[in-house]
């Protein structure tokens, strides 16, 4: 049986960055934010999300725009959980298709921004976190996304408190120095790779 290791990390904790290293080591990783976009952006998709908005929230092109997707379920809870309530599911469905093409894998890593908040490490048999200070991460998430400080500092509050995920994790990496936070995932790798 593959287990499923849980990646996790705030905004601007630089958790992309160690799923990229994780898999370049070959070690299979499933994006779920962009398998997401990519579910979003199919026709049949995109038109039951358009259904729950009063307003068209699609590009000229057909495609979802985002950004006023963003803007309107920032200031509504309701449509926020109706659309995660479209989008959820499918990823479910996607990820544990993706999960049987790897079933010879010892172990795969699912990276999901909000694992916790969406009740995700549930079905994880391992967490690893990624984090960093405060400050390290509104200033990597300003210069990433070209934003304000407001408009990080909205998103954190939007997110879990560290402190919380760091007692819910079975492995933090502080993610400061690039060079030892590899080190410390490949600490963490041979320990998975035990049976």
């Amino acid at each position: 049986m593959t287990r499923i290791i849980g990646l996790t990390g705030g905004i601007g904790s630089g958790k992309s960055t160690v799923a990229s290293y994780i898999a370049s080591k070959g070690i299979p990783v499933y994006i779920a934010d962009e398998e997401a976009k990519k579910l979003m952006d199919s026709k049949k998709i995109s038109t039951k999300i358009q259904a729950i908005f009063s307003e068209n929230i699609l590009t000229i092109d057909g495609t979802l725009d985002r950004k006023k997707i963003a803007a309107i379920v920032f200031n509504s809870p309701e449509k926020l959980s109706k659309l995660n309530a479209i989008v959820h599911p499918e990823v479910k469905k996607h990820f544990r298709n993706w999960l049987n093409l790897h079933k010879n894998a010892p172990f795969i890593i699912k990276e999901v921004a909000i694992l916790f908040e969406t009740g995700g490490n549930l079905s994880c048999d391992k967490v690893i976190l990624v984090t960093a200070p405060e400050e390290i991460r509104i200033q990597r998430a300003m210069k990433r996304d070209n934003v304000d400080r407001d408009s990080v500092l909205k998103r954190i509050q939007n997110q879990l408190p560290e402190e919380e995920k760091i007692s819910k994790s079975d492995f933090v990496v502080h993610n400061i120095d690039l060079q030892n936070t590899f080190i410390e995932i490949d600490q963490i790798l041979k320990i998975l790779a035990k049976p």
